[in-house]
Order: C-alpha cells, then sequence, then structure tokens
C-alpha cells in the first residue's frame, strides 16, 4: 500500500520560517519525482515544487519567488520543503504527491496545515 505522510506544519508569524517533511512508504521512493502542492481554503489545489528522481533537479512556481526550497533524501524516504519568510497568503493545507505535477488520480498524505498571522 502506497502511503505518503506530511508533518511539520503550525502557525508562524510573517516572516517566519517552517520546513514540512512527508515521509513515503509502500514504493520505492528513490524511483519517483515528488511534489509538494497547497490548497488554502475555498481554493483548488496550487502546485508549487517538485524534484526529480535523484533529487539533483528541482521545479517551482513561479509565485514562490524564491522562498521555498525542495529536497530530498531517497536514503530516508522523505521529501522536504523548507519555507521561508512566509506571509499570510501562503496559509493552506500542504501535502505531497508523486510524481513531477499535480494528478488528483495520484495517491497524495493527508497534509498538514501551515497558517501565517500578519
Amino acid at each position: 500500500q502506497v502511503l505518503l505522510a506530511e508533518s511539520g506544519g503550525g502557525q508562524v508569524q510573517y516572516g517566519g520560517s517552517l520546513r514540512l517533511s512527508c515521509a513515503g512508504a509502500g514504493f520505492r521512493f528513490s524511483d519517483f519525482y515528488m511534489s509538494w502542492v497547497r490548497q488554502a481554503p475555498g481554493k483548488g489545489p496550487e502546485w508549487l515544487s517538485s524534484i526529480n528522481t535523484d533529487g539533483r533537479r528541482t521545479n517551482y512556481a513561479d509565485s514562490l519567488q524564491g522562498r521555498f526550497t525542495i529536497s530530498k533524501d531517497n536514503a530516508k524516504n522523505i521529501v522536504y520543503l523548507q519555507m521561508n519568510n512566509l506571509k499570510p497568503e501562503d496559509t493552506a493545507l500542504y501535502f505531497c504527491t508523486r510524481g513531477p505535477a499535480y494528478n488528483d488520480r495520484e495517491v497524495r498524505g493527508p497534509g498538514t496545515q501551515v497558517i501565517v498571522s500578519a
């Protein structure tokens, strides 16, 4: 059974930082691109970033303006999202998924909530 589990969310103030983690199980983690996606209240999913199988190539949504960094540890089966200079508009449920882009048919984790206060 393919499982993904996110952690590391919380409430921070404007300008703060958080590091999210997503642990994978039930599949060969090193064979997959991984992505981070977020969904704000009342909005659709927004793809944020992806990383390739060996962690050497990354892609980011232009809207992030260089504030987030994705990384991947295949030895631990974890993908991370370092988020800096957080803004209230970053408030959302953050989840990870397999693949280079968001696909609503792909397995996803339950997510971790991020709240940024002004």
